[in-house]
């Protein structure tokens, strides 16, 4: 269960994503213009909303700025790792599968679906364990793309790519010190492209199990570039070898 909570970051899941809530939670008494606003804000999307003591939302956002009100979330449908092969692009010459190792940052996993839904890619796949999942943040970050780009959550990445392999797939790990620059492969066949983690890249038996690791050239003092911004740049390589 995720728990969004304040006036401010309530109003702004109704404006963005009102489908992901299936609840709001208002303390006794609490009034004023602004929960007002709230209030006809869910009942114009149908969403119930639940009144009670003040230690109800408490308990829902224990120390936290929540001014009175909380809002439930509920669960993200993932999807299956065939329902993502099975979801090309009508333009796409081949298929093309996002996987995310030990990303932790919800912003970065929701810049990622979008980029990858702007780039044509099938889906975007993201391990079960350490790693962020799809919440109402990241449906913010990804702009609504979330909606639209099947992202399926999985117990094991090693067990994944295999899988990925025998569908045919080419595995591309992005590390910022392989010898490959992004610009060297044809790119031909169907691509599971793999980004690591914010701080330590791809975990070492995932890199054993990437056929090509490629990287992106780098000029200034900075060795590497955020996992969302690297994402999108690797991803337009590829559109752009694939002629797209």
């Amino acid at each position: 269960m995720q728990v969004i909570y304040g006036i401010n970051p309530l109003r702004e899941v109704f404006f963005s994503h009102p489908e992901m809530l299936e609840k709001v939670v208002v303390a006794d008494r609490r009034g004023g213009n602004e929960v007002r606003k709230i209030l006809k804000l869910a009942a114009e999307h149908g969403i119930p909303v639940e009144f009670g003591g003040r230690e109800r939302v408490e308990n829902l956002a224990p120390r936290q700025v929540h001014q009175g009100v909380a809002g439930i979330c509920r669960e993200h449908a993932y999807a299956t790792v065939d329902e993502v092969i099975a979801h090309r692009h009508e333009k796409s010459k081949y298929d093309l599968v996002v996987l995310l190792d030990s990303v932790t940052d919800p912003q970065n996993l929701g810049s990622i679906i979008r980029t990858a839904h702007c780039c044509g890619a099938n889906g975007v796949i993201i391990p079960g364990n350490r790693a962020a999942s799809v919440t109402a943040s990241v449906a913010k970050a990804s702009a609504g793309a979330v909606q639209y780009l099947p992202t399926a959550m999985v117990v094991n990445l090693v067990r994944t790519i295999e899988y990925l392999k025998e569908r045919g797939f080419w595995i591309y790990g992005a590390d910022a010190v392989a010898r490959m620059d992004i610009q060297a492969p044809d790119y031909e066949g169907n691509i599971a492209l793999v980004m690591g983690s914010e701080g330590r890249g791809i975990r070492p038996l995932i890199r054993k199990k990437c056929d090509f690791l490629i990287s992106i050239p780098m000029r200034g003092q900075v060795a590497s570039l955020n996992v969302s911004v690297a994402a999108g740049v690797i991803l337009f390589e590829i559109l752009r070898k694939w002629g797209n």
